[in-house]
């Protein structure tokens, strides 16, 4: 791994200057592979297909009259990528467009289609909206089962994919489970992310109350938010072995982004773009 490209060495943890001019140098990506390596994931074997879906909130910049435009923007980062993009740097390079003057939100799209396809070496999907269109997003519930209400013991709050349990006896067509107590740490400076992760599966039934306390075992573990995701999709596929198997989180907002790492064992499920209500 490049140790230039090492988390220790992104803007994460450290004070730093705001460019308000386009300024791209400034994305700092991340090779995924350190991190399959620790899950004993091949990268020409991976066992999920999906995207990194972020949400730009705070997302500006000047009109060919100096005149601010506002706007919205959706990246979909490709699962295969090699490389993730850290979230304080896109924020910081998000924020050089500021005082920047940009033909449209079209020439603004396809610059950061550019920029972030670059740096994750794979094409990264844009869509910008400024708020004079009205954009839209549908605030709502996982329709599925929700496992907060379970009244169990937890006494473990680092991964423990042993905590895992089918019934081997049962199995389901298609079910869904969630939980809003997924609580990760920051890789780097060790910040709290909150988040909801949902898990939808064909197979063997999932123990639900084994399931939560998997899920709340990562309230002390330190990793980035795909990552996070990609190890509660293997640590289940390979304890629980589903004939399919999505697991998705949208994280809390931080500095105008949310992350929503979607990662699933077929083509055919996908996720909405809903919007989380603590998001």
């Amino acid at each position: 791994m490049n140790e230039n490209l090492s988390p220790e060495n992104s803007p994460l943890g450290r004070a730093t200057d705001y460019c308000s001019e386009y300024a791209p140098q400034l994305l700092f990506p991340i090779p995924r592979q350190q991190k399959r390596d620790e899950l004993g994931l091949h990268p020409d074997k991976l066992p999920f297909v999906g995207e990194d879906l972020w949400n730009a909130y705070e997302l500006s910049w000047l009109n060919p009259r100096g005149k601010p435009v506002v706007a919205i923007g959706e990246f979909r980062v490709p699962a295969y990528s090699p490389r993730l993009i850290e979230s304080k740097s896109l924020k910081l390079y998000l924020n050089s467009f500021n005082q920047t003057r940009m033909e449209n939100a079209e020439a603004v799209s396809a610059t950061i289609a550019r920029d972030l396809s670059a740096a994750a070496g794979a094409g990264v999907h844009v869509s910008i909206t400024p708020m004079e269109r009205q954009p839209r997003r549908m605030m709502g519930y996982v329709q599925g089962v929700c496992l907060d209400a379970l009244d169990i013991e937890v006494t473990q709050y680092s991964p423990q994919p042993g905590l895992l349990r089918v019934n081997a006896e049962h199995t389901v067509e298609d079910e869904m489970l969630y939980s809003h107590l997924l609580k990760s740490n920051c890789l780097v400076t060790g910040q709290p992310d909150w988040g909801a992760v949902v898990v939808r599966y064909s197979g063997a039934a999932i123990d639900r109350e084994s399931l939560l306390r998997y899920i709340i075992s990562f309230r002390e573990h330190n990793e980035f938010h795909e990552q996070c995701v990609e190890r509660i999709f293997t640590d289940i596929q390979r304890q629980c072995a589903p004939s399919q198997l999505v697991v998705w989180a949208r994280y809390t907002r931080r500095g105008g982004l949310d992350i929503n790492p979607f990662r699933s064992s077929h083509e055919g499920w996908v996720a909405d773009n809903l919007f989380e209500v603590r998001q």
